[in-house]
């Protein structure tokens, strides 16, 4: 397999990379902050970690020229992981408003949501449709919660969450449309929906980071995986 010949396509692929990169990067960076809500961090590690899996999948299928089926294969766990990572952002941006029993209770919740979401992806020819109303909904919503959060002073960080959120509609609203773009090299819809997810997943790194109360020595342990919301609810 080689690299593919469309210059958009290469674009489109290096800045799958790079997201993918920087989703990692704000996972490390979550993890280091010395916090009592481990939740949280938790969490949110696991949002940017299907992020970051599923834009390295998108660098692949992008960036390398290989057969339908398995270019076909490899959008499966890449959709799989989307449909997860939006439905746990709507789970921490709950847990934001009203605690972290909510977000335990609702996580097995949003599981499910994001497979009933890859579900309809393979049953339903227009896959990408499907995505943008689903992560549009959700986006939304959570967009509401944060713009609560930030106008009453609930939530240190919330006002840069809800910038993050406005950065992610407009980009999902790039993509939808057919529009290119040249900066030293061409961008398609694609590449200049990634380079705006770049900026707006900083800023929610930002919002995410402010937000997280100092450690006083008073946490528990917390579940880290879904799995582990999964098993201890309150």
């Amino acid at each position: 397999m080689d690299l593919t010949t469309s210059p958009t396509e290469l674009t489109t692929s290096a800045t799958d990379l790079i997201l993918s990169l920087e989703c990692a990067a704000i996972v490390v960076h979550l993890r280091r902050i010395s916090t009592d809500a481990r939740w949280r961090v938790g969490l949110w590690s696991w949002v940017f970690g299907l992020l970051a899996f599923a834009a390295l999948l998108g660098a692949i299928a992008h960036g390398i020229q290989m057969p339908s089926s398995l270019s076909s294969l490899l959008w499966q766990p890449l959709n799989l992981s989307l449909g997860l990572a939006v439905a746990l952002f709507a789970a921490g941006a709950f847990g934001d408003l009203r605690g972290r029993g909510l977000a335990i209770r609702l996580v097995p919740w949003c599981i499910g949501l994001g497979c009933v979401f890859f579900g309809l992806t393979v049953l339903l020819d227009n896959g990408f449709i499907v995505f943008v109303v689903y992560e549009a909904t959700a986006m939304v919503g959570v967009l509401v919660i944060y713009s609560y959060l930030a106008l009453t002073h609930r939530l240190n960080g919330a006002t840069f969450i809800v910038a993050a959120v406005i950065l992610n509609l407009a980009a999902a609203g790039v993509q939808t449309r057919d529009v290119s773009l040249s900066v030293l090299v061409p961008f398609d819809h694609n590449g200049l929906f990634h380079l705006i997810q770049m900026v707006a997943l900083a800023v929610l790194g930002v919002g995410l980071s402010i937000g997280m109360p100092p450690r006083t020595g008073q946490a528990v342990g917390e579940p880290t995986s879904p799995a582990g919301y999964a098993s201890r609810r309150r």
